[in-house]
């Protein structure tokens, strides 16, 4: 089994940057993909990144160049990265990891971005 934390929300000005944790604790070998949502209130779920376990990534077109994403070395923490922060960016974020055996979600971060 699989649990998930998610760390590092906070509120930053527009135009800022922010590192977003997903901690990984349980059979993290069973882990084949990362993923990183939000959701602004009144808005659907976003995907915004993914991670394979091989290390492939993609960013969502709505973020890219400005999001990046990121895993450790021992594959417990996977970071997304986020630089010139706007307030539109506003939203509780979430990662997810795809197991073996099923999904699996973290409680979310929020992050506000000030005008």
């Amino acid at each position: 089994q699989v649990q998930l934390v998610e760390s590092g929300g906070g509120l930053v000005q527009s135009g800022g940057s922010l590192t977003l944790s997903c901690s990984a604790s349980g059979s993290i070998s069973d882990i084949y993909v990362t993923r990183w949502f939000r959701q602004a209130p009144g808005r659907q779920r976003e995907e915004v990144a993914s991670i394979e376990s091989t290390g492939n990534t993609d960013i969502a077109d709505s973020v890219k160049g400005r999001f990046s994403i990121s895993g450790d070395n021992t594959k417990t923490v996977v970071y997304l990265q986020m630089n010139s922060l706007k307030p539109d960016d506003t939203a509780v974020y979430y990662c997810m990891a795809h197991t073996i055996v099923g999904h699996v979600w973290g409680q979310g971060t929020q992050v506000t971005v000030s005008a």
